[in-house]
């Protein structure tokens, strides 16, 4: 049986001259880029987007161990395969920072965009760690919503947070449930954490460039990596922009200018 194609949802038209693939963080899912993804392609209807759900994530299910990042690069060679056209850009936020730039010598792409992530390996740490180990208290069904997002908050997760990450319950026979297994997830993290991408920014493919954005607000990726990131190889470029984390959503302006600026013309 071959093996399934991950979950995707075009935003573009018949003026997409080019695609790129857009890779969530954690928890999330391709939808939590879908704003603004089309306000890209209002900006650059040139360039469409394939927001993609990662293995484990949204609607991409039936995926079998390893949970690495070597077996989600086989999953995003596998769905670019299945495109037509082929995505020539990779943009990932966080973990999809990382998986973005681990990607580059198997898909080739002219671009690859880093979000607010680190190529660095390094202990397992913040929230999103501290999610498992919370994942692990909290009871496996819920009566609804509402009651995990009260759950969280107990927990100290803002209402925010608590309420994006409860995106991630199912309806079942008898109550709520999580999409996916904790174990799962932690495989993936945990080979998150002791994964190093360096040499892909002191080696990037020939014609492919990297572009670092740092979000000012953050912490994940420090100031002596993006110093180290902005001298390793001329096709390596490393930016900071005003906003948190969630830089999308925190600095969406900003990110979608310096990103339509950016993107290779079709000129």
């Amino acid at each position: 049986m071959p093996d399934p194609i991950l979950s995707h949802h075009a935003i573009g038209d018949d003026r997409a001259r080019s695609w790129m693939l857009v890779l969530h963080g954690i928890y999330g899912a391709g939808r939590n880029w879908a704003t603004f993804a089309r306000s890209l392609n209002d900006a650059r209807p040139d360039w469409g987007q394939i927001l993609v759900d990662l293995r484990l994530h949204g609607h991409s299910r039936g995926f079998e161990p390893p949970h690495t990042l070597t077996a989600c690069v086989h999953d995003l060679v596998a769905l670019s395969g299945s495109l037509d056209p082929v995505p020539t850009v990779v943009l990932g936020h966080s973990f999809g920072g990382k998986l973005a730039l681990l990607s580059a010598r198997a898909l080739r792409p002219r671009q690859v965009w880093v979000i607010d992530s680190t190529p660095s390996r390094r202990s397992p740490q913040g929230s999103a760690y501290r999610m498992l180990g919370v994942l692990r208290r909290l009871p496996t069904v819920f009566p609804d919503r509402g009651a995990a997002v009260a759950a969280l908050q107990g927990e100290g997760f803002e209402a925010q947070v608590a309420s994006w990450m409860a995106t991630n319950l199912e309806i079942g026979r008898d109550g709520y449930r999580w999409k996916f297994a904790v174990d799962d997830i932690e495989a993936l993290l945990d080979d998150f954490f002791r994964t190093d991408a360096w040499d892909i920014l002191e080696r990037p493919p020939a014609g492919t460039s990297v572009h670092m954005i740092r979000a000012a607000d953050s912490s994940v990726m420090t100031e002596a990596e993006a110093e180290r990131a902005a001298t390793v190889h001329v096709a390596t470029s490393v930016d900071t922009l005003p906003g948190g984390h969630w830089l999308h959503v925190d600095n969406p302006s900003g990110l979608l200018a310096f990103l339509a600026e950016k993107l290779p013309s079709h000129e």
